[in-house]
């Protein structure tokens, strides 16, 4: 169980993998393991990749949303830099965030809630709201 976490970066879904998904508090760093780019249609899709395939498993889209760059630097820049700094406007997840990666690693950055008006450390919306935004199913109920 992990959390894949995207954004639209040159037209293709830059994609970390999140094990214990994101949190609202800006005291929490969150490892984000860089995985390849997916296709833009790959955004919408819930459901089960059967076994074989990549990324076999149950998928739901627990979040989804838009999101504004917050550096003067493009997003591609950014990402070469490995800081990125955005804000995001999901259904769940909300405020400022940033992606940095971790030095001397290959594929190895950070997820940190930036401490803005949405950070809160008491909720936790992995525990407290494990529903899709799409179906309103768990991942236990995806078939």
């Amino acid at each position: 169980m992990h959390y894949d976490f995207r954004l639209e970066i040159g037209g293709k879904l830059k994609s970390w993998s999140i094990p214990k998904g994101p949190s609202a508090d800006p005291r929490i760093k969150r490892l984000a393991i860089e995985t390849e780019d997916h296709d833009m249609e790959y955004a919408k899709f819930e459901g089960v990749i059967p076994k074989g395939n990549y990324g076999a498993g149950k998928v739901i889209i627990w979040d989804r949303g838009t999101y504004r760059n917050l550096k003067d630097d493009s997003l591609k820049q950014s990402y070469q830099q490995g800081q990125i700094e955005f804000w995001l406007n999901g259904q769940k997840l909300k405020g400022g965030f940033a992606l940095v990666k971790m030095k001397g690693k290959q594929k190895e950055w950070l997820l940190i809630k930036m401490k803005d008006q949405e950070a809160d450390a008491r909720r936790n919306p992995v525990s407290t709201e494990p529903q899709s935004v799409k179906s309103g199913k768990t991942i236990q109920e995806i078939d």
